[in-house]
């Protein structure tokens, strides 16, 4: 099975023992009733309701009041005549033992500020995390990991479990439903990414909540509409997309060459950057339009729906013959200050002026299970185009951004020796860890190898970062 890495981490249990809840570890089909706890503890009812605050404050100065997160201190009581506020005090405390009294208990009794008495704290399931409840559900041989992250995408959990925590899987969606109030539905794939499709979806298996896959996912302050069982999306990403969009410069042209949904070319639409954004899958093309509409990006991104290979040498030439494109921007007009005449008024700022670039300055790739095999679309792209580039002009050749998968290994050089070797096949043209800035290569490449994330024990993300070399670029095909 596929892991993410976070998603099993041992459990730290944020409160002691007598508080944790009942063990049930028979238990298939939740039942929440069984999570009921009543611990007898010890009060400090409060005699006068203007000594709450004050008393309170002693206490905790005094390190005698009950501290269980999500639980006040502060609880009420029903004494013969009213119902009072009353303090839980920490459990070593004993009403009728005055041996377990701290000094500041006893002063307060002995001035008649407060009174003694038990409490009896009764728990629910609702008090409890679901790491508390699942742990007294699992078997003791699964404790020393149990699963707790899960990818959210709008309101689905879509949860990686390993294979001896299947028997539980039901349960275990339960319970983060039940934990987390902004999901409506927990599924699970069944098959890896892509086993069964191009598009990198996936089989997926309905677990608890509502059958629907139709999702509202925010990134980067953008708004994406789509079926999570016909698009690829990962929200563990978002940091990486948020890394590369960062990268580029307001006015340069991007050809994402397997865009998805768009989580770099909307946002980088927003950033003003021009951008051909392309995926294989049309529900993945018909989305991107929506998204390109709603989030405004129009004037800088434009979808299509083409074979990666083929955008990859069609783009070049289509960018070359396409009709020079210019975006202006109007200042947003100010605010009239009534008390400043308009004559005063300060002038706005002028418009933004962007030209859309007649060549590409960067090539995504997004595809790390097979993103480096497209890399032989790139001997030729400009083949007899010299003289648009350094050092006929200021333009230097595209950066390519290629994602990839590795192993995990010791030394994560060996990875980076392994992407460069595959890297250079494809290329026909050898790259080597060296070509990095600052390494002893040829540093016109400004190689770099971003290690993104661990998907599982044995396979580590990476993102190839280089320009493409002169012999690739103009080479004749």
């Amino acid at each position: 099975m596929d892991l993410d890495s976070d998603i099993s981490k041992p459990l730290n249990s944020d409160i002691p023992t007598m508080f944790r809840p009942p063990v049930n570890r028979a238990m298939r089909v939740l039942d929440r009733s069984f999570f009921k706890k009543t611990i007898p503890l010890s009060a400090a009812t409060i005699f006068k309701p203007s000594d709450i605050s004050r008393v309170r404050g002693e206490l905790h100065k005094s390190r005698d009041l009950l501290a269980l997160p999500r639980l006040s201190s502060i609880q009420e009581v029903r004494t013969e005549d009213a119902v009072k506020k009353c303090l839980l005090l920490k459990e070593e405390v004993k009403y009728d033992d005055a041996t377990t009294w701290s000094p500041k208990i006893s002063e307060l009794v002995e001035k008649g500020t407060v009174g003694l008495d038990r409490y009896d704290l009764t728990l629910e399931y609702g008090y409890w995390t679901y790491a508390d409840i699942i742990s007294s559900i699992l078997p003791e041989t699964l404790l020393e990991e149990i699963p707790q992250g899960f990818t959210q995408v709008g309101h689905i959990s879509h949860l990686n479990l390993r294979e001896q925590y299947l028997p539980y899987k039901n349960i275990i969606a339960d319970i983060l439903l039940d934990k987390n109030p902004n999901l409506r539905t927990v599924i699970r794939k069944t098959e890896d990414v892509g086993a069964q499709s191009e598009f990198r979806t996936f089989p997926l298996e309905l677990l608890a909540g509502d059958n629907d896959m139709n999702v509202i996912q925010h990134e980067q302050d953008c708004e994406f509409r789509f079926d999570f069982s016909r698009v690829y999306w990962n929200s563990r990403l978002e940091t990486e997309h948020r890394r590369l969009v960062n990268k580029f410069r307001s006015g340069e042209m991007v050809c994402d060459v397997m865009a998805g949904v768009g989580p770099f070319a909307i946002p980088a639409g927003k950033k003003k950057l021009f951008v051909w954004a392309n995926d294989l899958n049309p529900h993945g093309f018909e989305v991107m339009e929506d998204a390109v509409t709603r989030n405004k990006v129009q004037q800088f991104v434009t979808p299509f729906n083409k074979d990666g290979r083929q955008f990859i040498r069609w783009s070049s030439q289509a960018l070359l013959d396409a009709d020079p494109v210019t975006v202006t921007i109007q200042p947003r007009p100010r605010r009239e200050r009534r008390s400043v005449k308009k004559e005063d008024q300060p002038p706005l700022p002028p418009p933004e002026i962007y030209h859309r670039p007649q060549v590409v300055d960067h090539y995504v790739m997004n595809l790390p299970a097979t993103a480096i095999e497209f890399l032989d679309a790139f001997p030729g792209l400009y083949a007899g185009k010299e003289e648009l580039f350094a050092p006929h002009t200021s333009q230097a050749l595209p950066m390519i951004h290629v994602y990839c998968f590795s192993g995990h290994s010791a030394d994560e050089r060996d990875d980076h020796v392994d992407i460069c070797q595959r890297v250079s096949e494809r290329l026909g043209y050898t790259i080597t860890t060296e070509d990095r800035v600052g390494g002893t290569g040829n540093t016109e490449l400004e190689l770099a190898i971003h290690n993104v994330r661990l998907v599982s024990p044995n396979k580590q993300m990476f993102c190839a970062s280089f320009r493409i070399p002169q012999e690739v670029a103009f080479r004749k095909v």
